[in-house]
């Protein structure tokens, strides 16, 4: 479809790229597909405003993310930009696109299953199903490690084909 908008295909282009950039921390992922990109805009002076949500509050790659796609953007010959951080809704695991799932699992990551919903209850036994090993497709797996490289993954083992993974926390 062409507009005839010239600002509406202007925000098309800037989201386009803004939704290009690869996250720091999952560069398989674009900050699209992880979901963290909320809204890209051209103000009436031709700014355009990119707006984010870090993964979790204390999230370090943020700094990073508001970086690539400011630096991204002015590449593409948008002179200002502004980076906004949104917080409000949070962001969660279910935010991730198919697509982006996808290519956690082309690389051996396992995506997060659905997001818990409203009050979760204590229990001191363990909750978490069996994540699906991504290499294999095997339920027999195991938690070796809550924290993985970065705090949104933990450590995973394959009892099947015995290889090592790393999953996506539901947030």
């Amino acid at each position: 479809m062409v507009t005839r908008d010239p600002a509406l295909a202007d925000a098309r282009r800037a989201r386009h790229v803004a939704e290009q950039v690869p996250d720091p921390e999952l560069p398989m992922l674009t900050l699209a597909d992880l979901g963290v990109l909320r809204d890209v805009e051209v103000d009436g002076d031709g700014t355009v405003v990119a707006s984010l949500t870090p993964t979790y509050s204390g999230c370090p790659a943020m700094a990073e993310m508001r970086a690539d796609v400011a630096a991204r953007l002015r590449a593409a010959g948008y002179p200002r930009v502004e980076i906004r951080t949104v917080l409000d809704p949070p962001w969660t695991s279910d935010w991730i696109t198919e697509p982006g799932r996808g290519k956690l699992a082309e690389h051996g990551i396992a995506p997060p299953g659905a997001a818990p919903r409203g009050p979760v209850p204590l229990v001191l036994s363990p909750t978490r199903p069996a994540v699906p090993c991504p290499r294999c497709g095997s339920a027999d797996t195991e938690e070796t490690s809550r924290f993985a490289a970065t705090s949104c993954k933990a450590l995973w083992r394959c009892r099947a084909c015995r290889e090592p993974f790393e999953y996506v926390k539901e947030i």
